[in-house]
């Protein structure tokens, strides 16, 4: 009966746990915060903490400026080194691109409005909060 569990876990996972062992999230805890908060998506839906992952799922993770989209190659429950977990997943050709493109408009957005040295003085802040308070 040992191995007819073993050979069950390793064909299904919780999503948070995969996410875990995958990397994706430094513990559990965060993983199933990002999860109830809408930031991953299982076969693009929102999803509860609990869904079983298989493998040929596609899962959606949005991390601050970066949104990854992979495919489940393998299933894990348990967090060992960083090149395991990449062997976890494959991410898309498409997130690749998105991502990379984001990644330039980013750079270029920073290259061409650089922060200036010293704060704005009283006159600059009133002319900036009236800005801002017309848009």
């Amino acid at each position: 009966m040992n191995k007819n569990n073993k050979s069950q876990e390793n064909l299904s996972a919780r999503l948070d746990k995969w996410l875990w062992a995958a990397r994706f999230y430094k513990t559990r805890a965060i993983a199933k915060q990002m999860i109830d908060g809408g930031k991953v998506f299982y076969n693009n839906q929102r999803t509860k903490s609990s869904k079983a992952v298989n493998i040929d799922d596609v899962i959606r993770v949005r991390q601050g400026h970066e949104e990854k989209e992979v495919l489940v190659i393998a299933i894990a429950e348990t967090r060992r080194d960083a090149t395991f977990a990449q062997t976890l997943y494959k991410e898309t050709e498409e997130s690749i691109e998105v991502r990379a493109k984001n990644s330039l408009a980013r750079q270029q957005g920073i290259l061409l409005n650089p922060a200036s040295d010293t704060k704005p003085d009283k006159k600059q802040r009133r002319k900036l909060r009236e800005f801002k308070e017309r848009i």
